[in-house]
């Protein structure tokens, strides 16, 4: 497994909207469209791979000077459970406090709130329905 950044438009960022298309988006009957991919130009986008294949990702969005924000993580069906989304998270948080971001915050599915939780999560808001399911505000101190 091999954890590394992704550059936009390359064919490894086509994969990288697809896994989220399949796994994030589809089910909900959701697409992406071209103005919102084209402002992930300046995110973070961090991929997992087993050779050249994407088995999970993530993006990172800068809010302010100390926090960045977690969007879109991804593992492959069937390959969750295995660590792929436990390592992701490992290195977004590391990446970000080596740029100096001090809180690493998210809009987590309410679903995978118990991941999240054993990770050091803490829920900071109330719940609230984004994408027409239930979401939690949750952040870490990176510090």
């Amino acid at each position: 497994m091999a954890i590394k950044i992704i550059d936009y438009g390359t064919e490894e960022y086509r994969q990288m909207v697809e896994l989220r298309y399949q796994i994030l988006r589809k089910p909900l009957g959701l697409f992406f469209n071209e103005k919102e991919l084209e402002k992930e130009k300046n995110d973070i986008l961090i991929g997992c791979f087993e050779e050249d294949k994407l088995e999970g990702c993530c993006i990172l969005t800068p809010i302010d000077k100390q926090k960045i924000r977690l969007r879109q993580m991804a593992v492959i069906d069937g390959l969750q459970g295995r660590g792929i989304g436990r390592s992701l998270m490992s290195y977004a948080e590391n990446f970000a406090k080596d740029m100096g971001y001090t809180t690493l915050c998210m809009h987590a599915r309410k679903s995978a709130v118990g991941f999240y939780e054993k990770l050091g999560y803490h829920i900071a808001s109330e719940e609230f329905t984004e994408v027409n399911i239930p979401h939690y505000m949750m952040e870490k101190m990176l510090i």
